[in-house]
C-alpha cells in the first residue's frame, strides 16, 4: 500500500509545482505592492505639490484623526502643571529656622564690644543672609530694642502667611515679592526695610511639581476631547493645484479612496518575503493534509487560478475605504475550494486570502481576523454540501461570524463611530449572501470545466433517471441491485474512514455498467440452472468476464461520464485473476505450463485511490458472500477476512494510499452491513389453507 507522496515523483512534477508556486508568489507580491490605478486615484504623499485641483467625488463625513489629535494636543497644552499641596510641616520647620536666625541676630545686636564691621560680618555669616544688602545689615544693630521686637514679630507673621498660602518651587521670586506687600504699614521705613529683607530670605518653597498628577491631568484632558468629525461636500476642493499636500488633505484623500501610496522597494521586499512564506505554508499544509491537490495537476491549477482571481478582486475592493471593502467575498474562495477540492484546501486558501485582505486594508488586524474567521466558518459550513440550501446557511454563518468579529473590535475603541460601524455591518451581511451565491454559481461552472466531483455533479449522476442507470436497471437488473448493495457497503465504510461517501456511492453505481453488453453471462442476471459459460471454453469465458471492464469504459465515454467515474470502472477488479475460468483452463490443459495466466487477468490498473479500493473490496465481499451463502455470523466474518487478505496478498492495494487502520474500519463496516442483509432466516412452515 503506497502512502508516500513527495518522495517518488518524476522531475516534471517538481517543475510543474515550482512553476505554480512561483506564479503564486509573484502574483501575491504584485497585488500587495503595485498600485492598481482606477479612474480618479492619485499618487500623492505629504509635501507633494498637487498637479491639479482635486475634488471630492461625493459627500463624506468621517472622523478626522488628524484634527482630533490637534484638539487633543491643544487640550493637553492648556492643562497647567500640577503641584503638591503646601506642606504645613515644612512651613513650621522654616518658622523655627527663622526664630533661630532672629535669636542669633539679637545676640549680635547685644554684644557691646563688637564693632560695626564685626556685626556686619557676623550677620552675613548666616547662610540665608549672605546676599543681604550692606545698608540693611548696618540697620540691624542701629534699631532700637522696641523696633527690633516689632521687626521680629512681623518677620514671623509674613513668613507664616506666605508659606501658608504655598510657595511653588518654580515661583519663589514671585512669592518673595508678594511677601514685601504683606509687611505691615504701621512699621517705620527702616523697620519695613529690615523686615522685608529678612522675610524674603527666610521664605522657602513648600509646594513642588507633581509629574504623575500632571501627566494624569493632561491624559484626562486628551480623553475628554470628542472625535472631530469632518464633512466634505460633493465637488468640494480638497487641495488646489500648485498647493502642497498636507496631512489633513492626505487623510481626506484616503477616506475618499482617492489616494494611492507609492511603491517602495523595502515594502516590495517585505511583501515578497511574506508571499514566499505564505505560499510555502500553504503547500506544506496541503502536502500534509490533502496531497492529492498537489499531486493532480488540474486540482493544483484550479486552486492557483482561484487564488489569483480573488487576489485581483481583493486588490480592487479592499483598499477602497467605503463599504465596498467589507463586501469583498473572501469566504467564497473557501466555499469554492472546499466544494471542488476538499475541506483542507478550502481552509488554507481561505486563511491565505484573509491574510492578504488584512495587509491590503492598511495592515488591519480587524480585517485580517474577520476574513480568516469568515473563511473558517465557510469551510465548516459547506464541508457536507449536498444541497444548495447548505450554501445559503453557510452565507449566514459567514455573516454572523464576521459581524461578531467587527463588533468585538468596535468594543475596543474608546469612541466607536456608530455610522461607520453600521455601514460596515450592512456590507458584511451582503458579503455573506454574495459569497454563497458566487460559490454556488462557481461550483456549477468549475465542476464540468475541471472534471471535478462536485456535490452537484455527483447528485446529478446518482439520480435513478440517468440514462445509463436506466439501461442497467432494464437490461441487467441483477447487476443493478448488486451495484446498489455494493454502493451501500462502500458508502458506509467511506463514512467510517472519512472519505467522500457520495463519491463512493456514485462510483459504485457505475462500476459494473459494462455488464449491459452481455448481461446473462454474469451470475446475478442468470436464471436458476442456466449458465452460458457451460457452453464456452475457459479462454472465451474469461475474455467475456474480463471484457465487461472495457465495455464499461466504452459506455462511460459514450454517455460522457467524467474521468473520476471511469476510474471506478477500470480499477474495481485491478489486475486480479478470473479464478474460476483459470481453474477450468488448468483442468482442460492438464499441464499448467500450457496455460498463459495473463490471459485470465484483468487489465487494471490496480486501485489508485482509497475510494476505488473500497468499491473493489465491497464488490468482492458482496459477490463472495452471495455465492457462498454463509449460514453463521462466523462464516460471514471468515469470508470477508479472506477477501481482504487475498487483496493484500496479491498486491491489489499496493498503489493505493490506504492504511491498515482504514482497512480494518472498512472490514468491520462491511461485516456489519452484510450481517443485516444476508442473515440466515428460519424456514417458514407451510401455510395450510382451511
Amino acid at each position: 500500500m503506497k502512502r508516500t507522496f513527495l518522495g517518488e515523483q518524476p522531475w516534471w512534477f517538481w517543475v510543474r509545482l515550482a512553476v505554480l508556486a512561483f506564479l503564486l508568489v509573484i502574483a501575491s507580491t504584485f497585488f500587495l505592492s503595485v498600485p492598481l490605478l482606477p479612474s480618479g486615484r492619485v499618487v500623492l504623499e505629504v509635501g507633494d505639490v498637487a498637479p491639479q485641483d482635486i475634488r471630492a467625488p461625493r459627500r463624506i463625513t468621517y472622523e478626522s484623526a488628524i484634527r482630533t489629535a490637534e484638539q487633543q494636543q491643544q487640550a493637553e497644552a492648556a492643562v497647567p502643571p500640577v503641584y503638591t499641596a503646601p506642606d504645613p510641616n515644612l512651613a513650621r520647620q522654616q518658622l523655627e529656622r527663622a526664630r533661630q536666625v532672629l535669636d542669633y541676630l539679637g545676640a549680635v545686636r547685644a554684644d557691646p564690644f563688637a564693632t560695626p564691621a564685626q556685626r556686619r560680618a557676623w550677620t552675613l555669616a548666616v547662610p540665608e543672609l549672605q546676599g543681604l544688602p550692606p545698608a540693611v545689615a548696618d540697620l540691624l544693630p542701629a534699631l532700637s530694642d522696641e523696633s527690633w521686637n516689632r521687626v521680629q514679630l512681623e518677620v514671623l507673621n509674613v513668613i507664616a502667611e506666605t508659606m501658608r498660602r504655598g510657595v511653588r518651587e518654580d515661583d519663589l521670586d514671585s512669592a518673595r515679592r508678594q511677601a514685601a506687600e504683606r509687611v505691615g504699614l504701621d512699621l517705620s521705613a527702616d523697620e519695613a526695610a529690615v523686615t522685608t529683607a529678612l522675610a524674603q530670605r527666610l521664605i522657602v518653597p513648600n509646594s513642588f511639581y507633581d509629574e504623575e498628577a500632571t501627566r494624569q491631568a493632561r491624559q484626562a484632558a486628551r480623553e475628554a476631547v470628542p472625535p472631530v468629525v469632518r464633512t466634505l461636500e460633493a465637488n468640494e476642493i480638497i487641495v488646489r493645484e500648485g498647493q502642497r499636500v498636507s496631512a489633513l488633505d492626505l487623510e481626506a484623500l484616503q477616506e475618499l479612496g482617492l489616494q494611492q501610496s507609492r511603491t517602495r522597494w523595502t515594502e516590495l521586499a517585505g511583501n515578497g518575503v511574506l508571499s514566499i512564506l505564505s505560499v510555502l505554508m500553504l503547500g506544506g499544509l496541503l502536502a500534509r493534509f490533502q496531497p492529492d491537490v498537489l499531486r493532480e495537476g488540474r486540482k493544483a491549477l484550479l486552486l492557483v487560478l482561484l487564488i489569483l482571481l480573488f487576489l485581483a478582486l481583493a486588490r480592487l475592493m479592499v483598499p477602497d475605504r467605503t463599504v465596498l471593502r467589507y463586501m469583498f467575498p473572501a469566504p467564497a474562495l473557501a466555499m469554492l475550494a472546499t466544494g471542488t477540492l476538499g475541506a483542507p484546501a478550502g481552509l488554507v486558501a481561505g486563511i491565505f486570502i484573509g491574510g492578504v485582505a488584512g495587509l491590503l486594508a492598511d495592515r488591519s488586524l480587524e480585517f485580517l481576523t474577520a476574513g480568516a474567521l469568515g473563511s473558517i466558518a465557510a469551510t465548516l459550513a459547506v464541508r457536507q454540501s449536498d444541497r444548495p440550501a447548505v450554501f445559503f446557511r453557510a452565507g449566514m454563518m459567514v455573516a454572523l461570524t464576521m459581524l461578531a468579529t467587527m463588533v468585538a473590535f468596535a468594543l475596543f475603541a474608546p469612541h466607536p463611530d456608530l455610522l461607520s460601524l453600521g455601514l460596515a455591518m450592512a456590507g458584511t451581511i451582503a458579503n455573506g449572501l454574495t459569497s454563497a451565491s458566487l460559490a454556488l454559481a462557481g461550483l456549477f461552472l468549475l465542476g464540468p470545466l475541471f472534471d471535478l466531483p462536485t456535490t452537484f455533479r455527483l447528485l446529478e449522476l446518482s439520480r435513478p433517471d440517468q440514462p445509463l442507470l436506466q439501461r442497467l436497471l432494464r437490461e441487467a437488473p441483477g447487476t443493478y441491485h448488486h451495484s446498489l448493495m455494493v454502493a451501500s457497503m462502500a458508502e458506509q465504510a467511506a463514512e467510517q474512514i472519512g472519505l467522500n461517501p457520495l463519491l463512493v456511492r456514485v462510483g459504485a453505481y457505475y462500476h459494473d455498467v459494462g455488464k449491459i453488453a452481455r448481461p446473462y453471462f454474469f451470475a446475478e442476471n442468470q436464471l436458476e440452472g442456466t449458465n452460458p459459460h457451460d457452453r464456452l471454453d475457459p479462454h472465451t469465458s474469461a475474455q467475456v468476464i474480463i471484457g465487461h471492464v472495457q465495455d464499461g469504459l466504452e459506455l462511460a465515454r459514450r454517455y460522457h461520464l467524467p474521468a473520476w467515474i471511469r476510474a471506478f470502472i477500470a480499477e474495481h477488479h485491478g489486475t486480479s485473476r478470473a479464478g474460476f475460468q483459470y481453474e477450468r483452463a488448468l483442468e482442460h490443459a492438464g499441464n499448467p505450463a500450457w496455460v498463459n495466466e495473463a490471459d485470465f487477468r484483468h487489465r487494471g490498473p490496480r486501485p489508485r485511490s482509497r475510494e476505488t479500493a473500497l468499491v473493489m473490496l465491497a464488490d468482492r465481499c458482496e459477490a463472495t458472500v452471495r455465492a457462498r451463502r454463509p449460514t453463521t455470523p462466523e462464516e460471514l466474518v471468515g469470508v470477508v477476512e479472506e477477501v481482504f487478505a487475498q487483496a493484500l496478498r496479491t498486491g491489489q492495494l499496493d498503489e493505493c494510499p490506504i492504511t491498515m487502520e482504514e482497512l480494518n474500519l472498512a472490514r468491520q463496516s462491511f461485516i456489519s452491513t452484510l450481517r443485516g442483509v444476508f442473515h440466515p432466516r428460519p424456514p417458514y412452515p407451510e401455510l395450510r389453507i382451511p
